[in-house]
C-alpha cells in the first residue's frame, strides 16, 4: 500500500484484558549499569537499557536497542538491532506496553510514541508504556535498507508510459532497484517479510516481560498487528487499527484498488477547488478545475517547473492531498499560481515541502519494495501489468501509473515470495477497528472485510471522512470509543455493517481566510505517518 506522508513547512505543527495494579517502583527504568544492546535468542531476554533521548515536543522519551535474530528459525546465527523508543507509565495502575506503528512498510515508529502519548488523554497514557521502534531494515535499526540512493531524484520519466520508450525507461529503473537490492542486501531479503516483523514484535514484547501485547497500528500496521494476533492470538490484550488494510489483496490487487479510490478522493480535491472559485480563480464546475490540472501536468511534461518538477514530480506532490485534506490549500495556492501565471516557484516548493525524497525516504521505500515483495506473490508477466494497470488507468488516471511504476520492482525481485497469510481469527480478544469511508490509501471496504474476520471486533465508521489515520487527529467522536477502549476494554455495541458512526470533520478552509478548520493535530499525526503506506 503506498503512502506518501511529508510535513508542510508553515503547517500547524503538528472485554479485552484486566487492569493490574504494581508498585509505582514499576516504573523505573532499568539499571544504567545493565548492557545497553537487548538481547534475544533461544527464548531468553534481557530488559532493555532505557536511555533519555528526549525532543522538545517529547521530552520523557526514552530509547534502547534489541538484538533478535536475523532468522527467527535459526536463533543462534545472524543479529540484528531494532530501535525502540518508550515513554513510560507514570500511573500506579498500570495497563502494559502499548506497542504502536505508524505504517509503510519501512516507517519509523520512534517518534509516534511520543505522540501518541502526548495525544491519549494524559491520564491514559499514564497508564501505559508506550512502545515505538523501527522494524528491521528501517530507520536507526541495523542494518538499514538503502538499495539505490537518489532513485527518486528529479526529473524522472513521465510515469504514462505514452510511448514505447517511455514505458522501457521506467521499465529500467524498476528493474535496476530490484538488482541493486539484491545485490547489495541479498541476505537480508529473504527476512524481510511482514511474518518477520510479527516475530520482531513478539521479541520485544518478551524482552519488555510483558505476558499480552497492546497494540495500536496505522495504515499497513494494521495488516502488522493482524498478522501478530494470527500467530499469537493468546498474547495480545488489546488491538486497535486505524485505516484498514484488505488483508484479502495483499498487496498486487490492494494496490489496484488504492488507484480507483485515489481518483475519487482527487476528484474531491477537484470538487473543493471549485468551491472555492473566489479564492482559487479556477472555475466553479470540478471537471474544469481538473481539465486544468491535467493541462498544468501537460504543460510540465514538456517543460519541467525550474528542471524539477515534471509529471511525476507534480503527481508526487499532490499525492499527500488524498491522505491528508489539511493540505489541500497549500496544494492549490501553487496549482492557482502556475495555471494563471505560469509562476514555478510555489509548485516548486509544495514539492520540496510533500514530495522531494530524502536518504530516509531511500530507506523507507526499499523496506516498503523488501517487504511487499516477499510478502505476497506478484505477476512476473510484464503483459499482465501493463494490461491491469491501461484497464484501470482508463478510470483512474490520477496516480495508477506513478503507482504503478512504484510497485514495479516486485516484477523483478530477486526473492521469492511468501504466501499471504489469512488472518481469520477466532481466538483473539475483540479487537477495534476505525476508519472514514472515504479512505483512498486503505479503501473502506478492506474494514469491513477484516471486521468479519476478526470474531468479536468492533468497527468505528467516520461517515463522510476522506482523511488516512483519523484518530488522534481532532475528532472527538472517534477519540472517545479509542479512550473508552484503551481504558477499560469498553466497546460500542452499535446493529449493522457499523458498530459505531462519527461525523467527519469539516474540510479545510482556504489560506486566505486566516485560520483553516484543519486538526493542527492532525497535521502532526500526518507529518508521522510512515511513507507509502
Amino acid at each position: 500500500m503506498r503512502q506518501r506522508a511529508a510535513v508542510l513547512c508553515g503547517a500547524a505543527v503538528i472485554a479485552a484484558g484486566s487492569v493490574t495494579a504494581l508498585p509505582a517502583q514499576a516504573s523505573a527504568p532499568h539499571s544504567a549499569s545493565a548492557p545497553r544492546g537487548t538481547s534475544v535468542a533461544h527464548g531468553t531476554s534481557v530488559a532493555p537499557d532505557w536511555r533519555a533521548c528526549g525532543t522538545p515536543g517529547y521530552p520523557t522519551l526514552q530509547c534502547a536497542s534489541l538484538t533478535v535474530p536475523l532468522d527467527h528459525d535459526l536463533p543462534g546465527g545472524k543479529k540484528i538491532t531494532l530501535a525502540l523508543s518508550r515513554v513510560p507509565h507514570t500511573s500506579a495502575t498500570y495497563q502494559g506496553p502499548l506497542l504502536v506503528n505508524p505504517g509503510g512498510p519501512g516507517g519509523s515508529g520512534l517518534t509516534l510514541a511520543g505522540f501518541v502519548a502526548s495525544a491519549l488523554p494524559a491520564e491514559v497514557a499514564a497508564e501505559y508504556d508506550v512502545i515505538g521502534f523501527d522494524p528491521r531494515g528501517v530507520g536507526r535499526s541495523e542494518p538499514a535498507l538503502d538499495c539505490l540512493p537518489g532513485h527518486f531524484d528529479p526529473v524522472r520519466p513521465d510515469p504514462v508510459p505514452s510511448t514505447p520508450a517511455v514505458e522501457k525507461a521506467n521499465l529500467d529503473r524498476a528493474a535496476a532497484f530490484a538488482a541493486a537490492c539484491g545485490e547489495k542486501h541479498g541476505e537480508l531479503l529473504p527476512h524481510m517479510g511482514t511474518v518477520d516483523a510479527v516475530r520482531d514484535m513478539d521479541a520485544i514484547r518478551a524482552a519488555l516481560g510483558a505476558r499480552k501485547l497492546n497494540y495500536f497500528g496505522y495504515s499497513y500496521g494494521t495488516y502488522l498487528g493482524a498478522v501478530y494476533a494470527k500467530r499469537y492470538p493468546d498474547r495480545v490484550r488489546r488491538l486497535v487499527l486505524d485505516s484498514v488494510v484488505d488483508p484479502t489483496g495483499v498487496w498486487y490487487e490492494d494496490n489496484l484498488g488504492q488507484d480507483r479510490a485515489f481518483e475519487q478522493r482527487h476528484r474531491a480535491f477537484m470538487a473543493w477547488i471549485a468551491e472555492h472559485d473566489g479564492v482559487y480563480r479556477l472555475g466553479t464546475d470540478p471537471d474544469g478545475v481538473e481539465a486544468a490540472w491535467y493541462a498544468m501536468r501537460a504543460a510540465l511534461a514538456r517543460e519541467p517547473a525550474e528542471g524539477r518538477v515534471g509529471p511525476a514530480e507534480l503527481e508526487d506532490t499532490f499525492l499527500p492531498g488524498g491522505y491528508y485534506n489539511g493540505y489541500w490549500p497549500y496544494l492549490a495556492e501553487a496549482f492557482a499560481a502556475y495555471a494563471h501565471d505560469g509562476e514555478t516557484g510555489p509548485l516548486v516548493e509544495a514539492y520540496e515541502d510533500f514530495a522531494a525524497a530524502g536518504a530516509s525516504d531511500d530507506n523507507g521505500y526499499s523496506v516498503y519494495t523488501a517487504v511487499q515483495c516477499r510478502d505476497a506473490g506478484w505477476p512476473r508477466s510484464w503483459a499482465r501489468w501493463r494490461a491491469d494497470s491501461w484497464a484501470t488507468h482508463r478510470e483512474a488516471p490520477f496516480m495508477t501509473w506513478n503507482n504503478t511504476w512504484y510497485n514495479a520492482p516486485c516484477a523483478f525481485w530477486p526473492t521469492p515470495a511468501r504466501r499471504p497469510v489469512d488472518v481469520t481469527n477466532h481466538a483473539l480478544p475483540p479487537a477495534l477497528l476505525f476508519q472514514a469511508t472515504g479512505d483512498a490509501a486503505t479503501p473502506y471496504d478492506g474494514a469491513v472485510t477484516l471486521h468479519r474476520m476478526l470474531r468479536g471486533s468492533r468497527l468505528v465508521v467516520e461517515e463522510g471522512g476522506g482523511n488516512h489515520g483519523v484518530t488522534l487527529s481532532g475528532n472527538a467522536c472517534l477519540d472517545r470509543h479509542l479512550t473508552a477502549y484503551l481504558t477499560d476494554g469498553t466497546l460500542p455495541r452499535g446493529t449493522g455493517e457499523a458498530d459505531a458512526v462519527c461525523p467527519a470533520l469539516p474540510d479545510p478552509r482556504p489560506l486566505e481566510s486566516q485560520t483553516t478548520s484543519a486538526s493542527a493535530r492532525g497535521a502532526a499525526l500526518h507529518g508521522l505517518l510512515a511513507p507509502r503506506g
